[in-house]
């Protein structure tokens, strides 16, 4: 399904004109994760199913530096060490101190940070408040299904039928919340506008997301 960037509307996939509006259609292909091999749009930044950075790793092959005829040599590579006995002795009167040599704490590590902003997201349609979980970096949203379990469920709320089963992330990167539609097939609106898949939105207090068409499941998010 192809949705119309002018007027919105849904058009069968392999559609090259809206049937609605005559607006010509953006031709969608897609390749697998390199990661997980599940098949993503082309121009996606993340893979919907792991989270795999698209863009990044594509960046990665381009600066690539070319072979060459003559690869450096072992010896280029690998300093000679040195003979034991050119070592100096180290003075008896220097001791090291345990907190000199202790290893980094790990909050400072980018890899195993955890988020600590607060935030959540407050249905519009029955006032219900979703904590968003302070454990990932990556929530995904939608309902349940077999691929990618849904870290907000939206399955009980009215008109939940719009929704896809994985229809989108919420990512947290550098204290700031990203939002992106990871291919859903109604769409994702953000303050109105259709966001496309595969982009990212920086969400700030008072966005108003819409899961699907007709603001029917609709959230605003805050930061707390």
């Amino acid at each position: 399904m192809i949705i119309c960037p002018n007027c919105s509307h849904q058009n069968p996939d392999g559609a090259t004109y809206c049937d609605s509006c005559y607006t010509p259609l953006p031709v969608i292909t897609t390749v697998n994760c390199p990661s997980c091999g599940s098949p993503v749009q082309s121009d996606a930044s993340f893979c919907g199913s792991c989270g795999f950075n698209l863009k990044s790793a594509t960046q990665s092959i381009k600066n690539m530096p070319e072979e060459t005829d003559h690869p450096s040599t072992l010896e280029e590579i690998v300093p000679t060490p040195e003979s034991p006995d050119s070592i100096p002795d180290l003075p008896n009167e220097i001791e090291f101190e345990p907190e000199l040599i202790e290893s980094a704490p790990a909050e400072n590590n980018p890899h195993t940070q955890l988020q600590q902003v607060g935030a959540f997201l407050i249905h519009v349609q029955t006032n219900i408040k979703l904590e968003l979980p302070t454990n990932l970096q990556v929530i995904h949203i939608g309902k349940p299904n077999n691929m990618i379990p849904p870290d907000i469920d939206v399955s009980g709320f009215p008109d939940s039928d719009i929704v896809s089963r994985v229809h989108a992330d919420i990512r947290f990167e550098g204290n700031a919340f990203y939002f992106e539609d990871t291919g859903s097939s109604n769409g994702t609106y953000m303050n109105n506008s259709v966001l496309p898949a595969g982009n990212r939105h920086k969400l700030r207090s008072g966005d108003r997301i819409s899961l699907g068409k007709g603001d029917r499941v609709s959230f605003i998010f805050q930061m707390s």
